[in-house]
């Protein structure tokens, strides 16, 4: 098998994103979500992005106007995922929610579909016994922007098929990606436990009053070389989303250590959840 069209779950600012570099990349790609509001968002995002890349001379005309062919915006789950060879979840990091939606999917998808979340930290073991297809149930997870980074992590579970790994890992590369493959399922996977102990360290600095966020993000920049500071990265990447992250782990755990810190639950409840709301730690209006 081949993949030549990829359904992508969730049109928020990750979905999105995949689904454009797909089209980008020659996969007839079909983008969704529940929120119509979201999906507009998505439709005028992908015709500003590839006429920005026009104007700027990094696309050609030619090359836009393919890409917006080969991507189509639908309103239903069921109307992207019916004929896909693979299916991308890139929805809320809500453990019970991802399950409801691959049982869903297994229903509506051909028998030989690949269904993969890019889920920054949920296992795709703890999803695949919802389908009877598990060894076709993987992770592919993409960096955001994910028209920019080119790193993808796919997980190889106990219960995920050599072909399933093959697969995604040549979509990835087609993608124009550099996959890494993990043999293990571990929970944040390998680049977000690194980043996962810097941001750590770097809210609880904040929490005990040691230095201001800005201050922390200058040293980090500036003593070890990150392109950006770990409050900067919270907010590119959403504090909502690490909210989630940390919500969905003590809920497993019971231990206490793994509650987000004071700081994100404040900003999390004051909707201050980064560059894509205008506000987070720094005032993006």
């Amino acid at each position: 098998m081949e993949i030549a069209k990829i359904a992508v779950i969730g049109a928020g600012n990750m979905g999105h994103q995949i689904a454009l570099c797909a089209a980008l990349s020659g996969f007839q790609v079909k983008c969704t979500d529940t929120n119509a509001e979201i999906l507009d968002k998505a439709i005028r995002f992908a015709d500003d992005y590839l006429q920005e890349r026009v104007s700027k001379g990094k696309l050609s005309q030619e090359a836009a106007d393919q890409a917006r062919i080969n991507i189509a915006f639908v309103p239903t789950v069921a109307a992207a995922a019916a004929d896909a060879d693979l299916v991308i979840e890139a929805i809320i990091e809500n453990l019970a929610i991802k399950r409801k939606l691959f049982a869903a999917l297994d229903q509506l998808c051909p028998a030989h579909t690949i269904l993969a979340t890019n889920s920054s930290y949920i296992v795709s073991s703890k999803i695949a016994d919802v389908t009877t297809r598990a060894d076709k149930v993987c992770n592919m997870h993409f960096f955001n922007p994910a028209l920019v980074m080119k790193l993808v992590e796919v997980v190889q579970g106990p219960h995920v098929s050599v072909e399933t790994v093959e697969l995604l890992m040549d979509a990835a590369k087609r993608m124009g990606k550099t996959p890494v493959l993990l043999h293990k399922e571990i929970y944040g996977f390998l680049v977000n436990r690194f980043l996962q102990a810097t941001r750590q360290e770097a809210l609880k600095l904040l929490d005990m009053g040691v230095a201001s966020y800005e201050d922390i993000d200058t040293a980090v920049k500036n003593g070890l070389g990150y392109p950006m500071g770990p409050f900067q990265l919270l907010d590119l990447t959403g504090v909502d989303l690490a909210y989630q992250v940390s919500m969905e782990r003590y809920r497993e755990s019971g231990d206490p250590a793994d509650r987000p810190s004071p700081t994100i639950v404040e900003k999390f409840t004051k909707g201050e959840w980064g560059k894509k709301v205008g506000k987070g730690f720094y005032d993006y209006e």
